[in-house]
């Protein structure tokens, strides 16, 4: 089926392909994503962009000796197919199946981890130095996408290399969303073959160094040459704003002309660096329905290859869906309500905001530091910003929201779409440790709702309070419930009881509460009576409903998708211990210290035990932990 791509074990196959064989090659790798990510879903649109310029890099360069950095690892499904994951790319995203981001723990061609985007110019000179330091000698070549670049971290490092202006140092700027016209392409193609061809720089470094042998003059006027080429380059060469960070910009040239990228790179890689390299690509290329909707298919979830119609998906709506009416339903009763989105208005739900307050929505880019401080600043004159941003993006301006947010008090109002176990994405996306940074903040308030008309409730409940507020939203379907009529706020810190029992008290937090009430139903056959508390609040505690139960059963169970370390039950641990409650026999349930990958979320919880099942096997254990010392006492 894969007649050429079948044959590719390793880079180092490539190489003795023809170019017309390495065209058929990438054709081929179009098709492996689709038949793959059709069925899978994942990243499609991006990849789809990339063929050419993987396989170019890949021909050109020798990896894993030449260190080839993929930023956030969008694109990089195809350097998979080419570094001898093809026989399992079928697996990619799944469970115990192969990444869909770049490992290190997955192939000596993967140098490093990536999942949050503008890592890779930072990680590439960090190797290039230790390269240097060690006397080794090898090429670093980064390849970041124009969305990444939004990064403020991307820039930070390029200033770092222009100053340190590293050899065999080479960004390949992967630009998916510029439209190139013919005749522009071809001046920037004709430029960028004089500008990079080595008779070229032969010429230029031969004149520099005969100038300089003219005695008297000869530094002065290699001086002025100097200045009469950057006025030059600066009228006819894009990308100034690189070559004013030393870099040696080339391009743009059309990432999808094999040939030519290939010219290119094999010319660039003679230059001493560091050079910044622009390669156009188009998003969904070779398929003309991701062409044509590329936000849509840039992660799109399994579909038919034909029609591009998306299998029909039943059951409740999305948390981002319900929690977007609430908020335009919000909105259109306070005009000071703004949203701001970190280039996520899809994943957060916010583009539906967007299309009703247009002049009230915000996306700023990958840019989350910016997004917390932008609204700080509107918060301080009087709006209220909701800032949607996954729980693992938030991560990226905790400064921001210590230092710009909490310290001043501010009414910003986090969103944390994705809290807890997201699946597929794996480790760099689960959103498990934001009760851990988010808690010890003064007068921040943390919610996480147990359905969705408990969300419209808790996001008012955020918006009514006047300082921080974060919301945990977990990913994927809600829970079905009828929503009610008028949102109305929840008493800040007022927990409820949704079952009664006396042998164990249960507080489960958010997405567990449901799995805890149909776990309390298992035990309830074998003799266990459970009450089932749902806090709504992480932050403040519902103490005395808390205290109350636990003393009055004297076991007492926390269930959270959250790591152990610092989170719900350590909030839970704390109060009692601030009580002395030391008659109450307690028992965390929780994600364990260890890397967490990826594989769907019920696999997930099935093997952390948050599902029905493993949380009434910790409602047994619990509950013969608790009889044993029953028994011990009575002795």
């Amino acid at each position: 089926m894969y007649p050429l791509l079948d044959t590719i074990h390793g880079p180092e196959d490539l190489k003795r392909l023809s170019r017309g064989e390495l065209l058929r090659l990438v054709d081929e790798i179009r098709q492996r994503l689709l038949e793959v990510v059709s069925t899978n879903g994942g990243h499609l649109a991006s990849n789809l962009g990339s063929a050419e310029l993987a396989v170019a890099l890949h021909y050109v360069f020798d990896s894993p000796h030449d260190q080839i950095i993929w930023d956030v690892g969008h694109q990089a499904y195809p350097h998979k197919l080419l570094t001898g994951r093809h026989e399992r790319f079928h697996t990619v995203r799944q469970y115990q199946g192969i990444s869909g981001f770049c490992r290190r723990e997955e192939s000596p061609h993967d140098i490093f981890n990536a999942g949050h985007a503008g890592t890779s110019i930072s990680a590439g000179l960090g190797i290039a130095e230790a390269r240097d330091q060690l006397g080794q000698d090898f090429h670093v070549v980064m390849v970041i996408g124009d969305g990444a670049l939004t990064a403020g971290m991307a820039w930070e490092a390029m200033s770092n290399a222009g100053a340190l202006q590293k050899n065999k140092f080479i960004v390949i700027l992967n630009d998916n969303e510029m439209s190139i016209s013919p005749n522009v392409g071809a001046i920037s193609e004709h430029l960028n073959r004089i500008i990079t061809g080595q008779v070229y720089n032969t010429m230029r470094h031969e004149t520099e160094r005969l100038i300089k042998q003219i005695p008297g003059v000869g530094r002065l006027m290699n001086k002025a040459a100097e200045r009469i080429e950057e006025v030059v380059k600066g009228a006819l060469v894009p990308g100034r704003i690189f070559e004013d960070l030393k870099f040696r910009y080339f391009g743009p040239i059309n990432g999808h002309n094999l040939p030519l990228v290939l010219d290119t790179l094999k010319n660039v890689k003679q230059l001493d660096g560091p050079l910044l390299l622009h390669v156009a690509t188009k998003k969904g290329m070779g398929y003309k329905i991701a062409e044509a909707d590329a936000v849509t298919y840039h992660g799109p979830s399994p579909f038919d290859i034909e029609t591009g119609s998306f299998k029909p998906s039943s059951g409740p709506p999305k948390y981002t869906n319900i929690f977007a009416d609430s908020l335009i339903r919000l909105a259109q009763d306070d005009p000071r309500i703004v949203a701001i989105t970190a280039a996520m208005a899809s994943g957060t739900g916010l583009d539906k905001f967007a299309k009703v307050f247009p002049k009230r929505y915000f996306d700023v880019g990958i840019a989350e530091q910016h997004a917390v401080t932008f609204a700080a600043g509107m918060a301080t004159q009087g709006l209220k910003p909701v800032c949607a941003i996954y729980s693992t993006f938030l991560q990226r301006a905790y400064d921001q929201v210590i230092h710009d947010v909490c310290l001043m008090r501010l009414p910003v109002t986090f969103v944390l779409d994705r809290a807890g176990l997201v699946g597929e994405d794996g480790a760099t996306h689960h959103g498990i440790f934001d009760m851990t940074y988010l808690r010890p903040l003064p007068g921040m308030v943390i919610m996480a709702p147990k359905d969705e008309n408990e969300l419209q409730h808790l996001l008012k409940t955020a918006l009514d309070y006047p300082g921080p507020a974060a919301l945990r939203l977990p990913r994927g379907a809600a829970e079905g419930v009828d929503m009610d009529a008028e949102i109305e706020a929840i008493p800040l810190g007022q927990g409820e009881v949704l079952r009664h029992g006396d042998d164990l008290t249960v507080v489960a937090l958010g997405a567990m509460v449901y799995p805890a009430l149909q776990a309390a139903e298992i035990v309830q056959d074998e003799g266990i009576d459970v009450t089932v508390i749902n806090p709504r609040f992480v932050k403040p505690l519902d103490d005395k409903l808390i205290l109350h139960h636990g003393r009055r059963t004297q076991a007492l169970l926390t269930v959270e998708d959250h790591v152990g370390h610092g989170g719900f039950g350590s909030a839970v641990l704390e109060v009692l211990a601030d009580h002395e409650a030391t008659d109450i026999t307690v028992l965390r349930h929780a994600l364990p210290d260890d890397i967490i990958e990826h594989g769907a979320q019920n696999l997930l919880r099935r093997d952390f035990g948050l599902d029905a099942a493993g949380i009434a096997d910790k409602m047994r254990q619990l509950y013969a932990m608790r009889h044993r010392q029953d028994a011990t006492s009575f002795k």
